[in-house]
């Protein structure tokens, strides 16, 4: 049991955020869990995931902490980034050991029509997080980045030690200056720091706004899918328990002096597998049990064509290893869908 260590989690009614608190909960640490609950997508899985974590929907009104009916060590707390009077009572309160913070405006797509929400949630309400981190001696900040910094390279795959000064959509540009300012903190006060490059993360509970939820609910009613640049697109799919193991055995993994860039670290996380985006399709028509109607449609603005993580760096400082490939991982996603 972890009993004297506090974790506060943000966007823990967000997909990854969720399943992390799950799991930091049964490995017996004491966790607060933040989250705005925006409408970006639908919020009723925002509140069904909620629920899962024995925060009851009626309960939750903002800047009130909610007791966990599931879990005498969770509490919750509805609030934004950008409100830093509110970010620093909470620190000031709870004396938090570690921050994870996996809140953001999320989407590449969804940048292009509301920039500002992507500079409110991704840089301010960052920046507020770094502060209150850095006033009150936070031993590890954890924090979300993307694969999308990488942008179009053709170099593959896509290494740390690449330059990511090309990022193709304003979501890409708001987490690459998280890691910029992410160093800054770490050299000039010493505050550890980790951010981690996730790889397109899938499984039960995901985002409404993603391939596997829109391609499932599309086969399922009879609906055609729409396959952008016809198809020829490739992505690095992780199942979200992979993508979990690295973030815990990550968070334990504290940057310190002794290092190239002191306090300061950076990771991809991925499967490190790209599936052809077809191949992605014929198997979770599998999984379903049923065919995709296709509509071929040309590249989106702002999307890119491949992705691919090497994780030789993150294996090497964590033993960290990808063990359920898309069948399995789609197999699971599939039967969660149907009862869903």
């Amino acid at each position: 049991m972890n009993n004297r260590i506090k974790i506060l989690v943000t966007g823990t009614a967000g997909f990854i955020g969720f399943h992390l608190v799950k799991r930091l909960l049964a490995e017996g640490y004491e966790v607060i869990g933040l989250d705005n609950i925006n409408d970006y997508y639908d919020v009723h899985l925002k509140y069904v995931r909620l629920k899962e974590t024995g925060i009851a929907e009626g309960e939750i009104e903002y800047g009130k902490l909610v007791q966990s009916t599931t879990f005498e060590r969770y509490r919750f707390v509805k609030a934004n980034l950008e409100d830093r009077e509110f970010l620093e009572k909470l620190f000031a309160a709870e004396k938090f050991d570690v921050v994870v913070n996996l809140a953001a405006q999320a989407g590449v797509r969804y940048s292009i029509e509301n920039p500002h929400a992507y500079v409110d949630s991704n840089l301010i309400g960052f920046m507020n997080i770094l502060e209150c981190c850095r006033h009150n001696k936070i031993k590890h900040l954890v924090y979300a980045s993307s694969s999308s910094v990488y942008g179009n390279s053709d170099k593959v795959p896509f290494s740390e030690y690449d330059r990511v000064d090309y990022p193709i959509s304003l979501y890409a540009a708001t987490k690459k200056a998280n890691e910029l300012m992410a160093h800054t903190y770490s050299h000039l006060y010493q505050l550890p720091t980790t951010g981690l490059r996730f790889f397109t993360v899938y499984g039960p509970y995901g985002r409404p706004d993603m391939a596997p939820i829109l391609f499932a609910k599309a086969i399922t009613e009879g609906k055609p899918i729409k396959v952008f640049n016809n198809g020829d697109l490739s992505r690095d799919f992780t199942y979200i328990d992979d993508i979990i193991e690295g973030v815990v055995r990550v968070m334990n993994h504290i940057p310190n002096e002794n290092k190239q860039q002191p306090y300061y670290q950076l990771f991809n996380i991925g499967h490190s597998q790209p599936v052809q985006l077809m191949d992605f399709i014929h198997t979770m028509e599998d999984a379903i049990g049923k065919k995709a109607i296709l509509e071929m449609y040309p590249m989106q603005q702002g999307d890119v064509k491949t992705t691919y993580a090497d994780t030789s760096d993150l294996d090497s400082a964590v033993g960290y290893k990808q063990t359920t490939d898309l069948k399995e991982g789609l197999g699971k996603f599939a039967a969660w869908y149907k009862k869903y």
